[in-house]
């Protein structure tokens, strides 16, 4: 049976933390089962402590320090700390369900995929605002598909991608690829993300395979702050960029050169969108779509420019 470690990767939220830590103090396999990574990403001196006691109190777990800032600088930190088969990320936000570590060695025991990703279900913090498109609550890192299949082929995953949230990866796969792009996923204050993404297709590109399986199963906390407008915009924004720093990185500049096309179209027939003011919910459909446009061009236009 595969040797799994879960991977916590966390930045001044003891509170979050600790919630994923008593989901995971619940697993069907016991302590002995499996091990936990925290890795405290330049929490603040309060903070870090609180974190420490936190995972000090667990027997399986262990904490990791690092100062440089970068969701993907943590996880890969945690990668190159894990000795076991694989290594299980999950949000500090997210909370495990009672057979999340089981479900993961079921899923692995017979093909020993180079990637998993798993079912996200949505614990609200605050109602789903009524103007929140339907087709976008992906943004709030949740996948609630059931079923199983290989992402990006015929099948019921073939709309997916991997999301951080609950993500397990063979380190042999990572050590492969030298694990996460750092020049992508959140740091600081931006929204950048599609790390995930680079990661599961530069494995699937080589020949890896790359699973859903929606038996592994967490539930992730979304945060009231998250259910703004000016959050749901910025969000969207973000991912405009991160679309353009995640096709370069696997090599999609043709691609790119299209869209780019598409979304100069979008952003000046939408242009003026953005004289409404930001707390009004007039004309979302169209202001999210300016707002991804924006992010994509800025981002390709950045780049063009170097």
């Amino acid at each position: 049976m595969s040797r799994v470690t879960a991977c916590i990767c966390t930045h001044n939220r003891p509170d979050y933390l600790r919630d994923c830590l008593d989901g995971l103090a619940q697993q069907t396999v016991g302590p002995d089962g499996f091990r936990i990574l925290v890795v405290d990403s330049g929490s603040a001196e309060a903070e870090a402590g609180q974190i420490s006691a936190l995972v000090a109190s667990v027997a399986n777990a262990r904490l990791l320090r690092v100062d440089r800032p970068g969701l993907s600088v943590a996880r890969n930190v945690g990668f190159r700390a894990c000795t076991d088969d694989y290594i299980a990320y999950l949000d500090d936000d997210a909370i495990p369900e009672p057979g999340w570590i089981s479900a993961i060695q079921d899923a692995v025991a017979d093909t020993m995929p180079a990637l998993l990703g798993g079912a996200i279900a949505p614990l609200w913090e605050a109602p789903l605002p009524a103007w929140w498109p339907a087709q976008m609550r992906g943004v709030l890192s949740i996948t609630e598909l059931v079923g199983r299949g290989e992402y990006r082929r015929p099948g019921v995953a073939a709309a997916l991608g991997p999301v951080g949230a609950n993500l397990i990866v063979r380190i042999t796969a990572l050590q492969a690829v030298g694990g996460f792009a750092e020049t992508l996923g959140r740091t600081g204050k931006n929204l950048l993300s599609d790390e995930e993404t680079v990661l599961a297709w530069t494995m699937q590109d080589v020949g890896e395979t790359i699973l859903y399986d929606s038996r592994i199963r967490v539930h992730h906390q979304i945060q009231a702050e998250r259910l703004t407008l000016s959050w749901f915009l910025a969000r969207v924004y973000w991912q405009g960029s991160s679309r353009v720093n995640s096709g370069r990185i696997l090599g999609e500049q043709a691609t790119l050169r299209r869209e780019a096309l598409r979304r100069l179209v979008v952003f000046c027939l939408f242009a003026p969108v953005a004289l409404i003011p930001k707390q009004s919910q007039w004309l979302i459909a169209l202001r999210w779509r300016w707002a991804y446009a924006h992010g994509f061009l800025r981002a390709y236009a950045t780049r063009a420019a170097e």
